[in-house]
């Protein structure tokens, strides 16, 4: 978790800061979900439901609702980075953010200047649309899928510490089963994929939708969350408008023999958001261990760097910080089964 936030960004009151961390932790898989919410915070369901409209409006939140985990379901997440001219930056971004199976895409700063992530059921259709993506923009793409995953948990905290009631935190998801999608979970997925329905049932909503009831909705969504296919519920915030302008991919070129160990040593460091093993991309790209690291200013991640640095100590031959200069794109999982089908 980074550093804690020194004042309210501008545009959001304390009540709006309390909800985004409540919120970013999880939405309860409950009946009326933004009720159970808000009574915590002395709010009622249509004062939750106001603020989170206008969150989600003024792109504090960019969406609300399951945040899936595919690999867990046979599917796969490919980091990928491209050396873009400059003349043409717009132009291919464009292209790549026009394609479903693209989930994120950044703008760093690198020779490799845009980074995506492409995320598909089946690992065919992954490195397939990392194929179109070259052929589209005769473009060399640079592709780092994970070998193993030591930590992944967002969480801004919006609320400085004076204000806060008591720290929250974030649950870690114990491993799981891989878990093989059934066509109900696929409709499930197209259906809350881009965030839940701002109803006082948002849960009843999507079982209308999907001509399903309630209760077998929120029965699997449990079921997906404990298999790990779903990591949470939860709001994703844009972490430039909470404050956190400083966004760095720290990269590590670690000795094979040790960084398991260490990576996940590194996972536990405060700041670190995602921690992954990726091969390296010789010669080009050294690195081998990823660390993304959040702060309010470069100074504050870099100090981060500095104590993954020193805990890496003589194991790291050489480090990189990348930081993101805009967000091209930032959707999250989109399968192409569409409901019903």
């Amino acid at each position: 978790m980074p550093t804690e936030p020194p004042a309210l960004p501008s545009g959001i009151d304390l009540v709006d800061a309390q909800l985004i961390d409540r919120l970013q932790i999880s939405l309860p898989l409950s009946e009326h979900p933004f009720a159970e919410a808000g009574a915590e915070l002395s709010l009622n369901e249509r004062q939750v439901i106001e603020r989170l409209d206008h969150l989600l409006k003024t792109g504090v939140l960019t969406r609300l609702g399951p945040l899936f985990h595919i690999e867990r379901a046979g599917g796969q997440f490919i980091l990928a980075a491209m050396q873009v001219p400059e003349g043409r930056f717009e132009q291919v971004a464009s292209q790549v953010n026009a394609l479903d199976e693209v989930a994120h895409n950044y703008r760093r700063e690198h020779l490799l200047n845009m980074w995506f992530v492409i995320a598909a059921e089946t690992p065919a259709a992954a490195w397939a649309t990392r194929d179109t993506i070259e052929a589209a923009t005769g473009l060399k793409v640079h592709a780092f899928p994970k070998e193993r995953e030591y930590f992944v948990s967002l969480y801004l905290p919006v609320v400085p510490p004076a204000q806060a009631p008591a720290p929250l935190r974030m649950p870690r998801q114990a491993p799981a089963q891989a878990l093989s999608l059934t066509e109900f979970d696929r409709s499930l997925i197209a259906a809350t994929q881009a965030g839940l329905p701002l109803v006082p049932q948002p849960y009843g909503s999507v079982a209308a939708l999907l001509g399903t009831d309630e209760r077998q909705v929120r029965q699997r969504l449990a079921e997906l969350l404990a298999a790990g296919v779903v990591r949470r519920i939860a709001a994703v915030p844009n972490h430039y408008r909470l404050g956190y302008v400083a966004n760095g991919m720290s990269v590590w070129d670690v000795d094979d023999a040790q960084i398991d160990e260490l990576g996940e040593r590194v996972g536990q460091l405060a700041g670190v958001s995602h921690c992954y093993r990726r091969p390296r991309d010789l010669p080009l790209w050294p690195y081998n261990l990823f660390a993304m690291l959040h702060g309010h200013t470069r100074a504050e991640v870099l100090t981060q760097a500095e104590r993954v640095a020193e805990l890496l100590g003589s194991a790291c031959r050489s480090h990189d910080v990348l930081f993101s200069s805009a967000i091209l794109k930032k959707t999250g999982l989109r399968l192409k089964a569409a409901i019903g089908g």
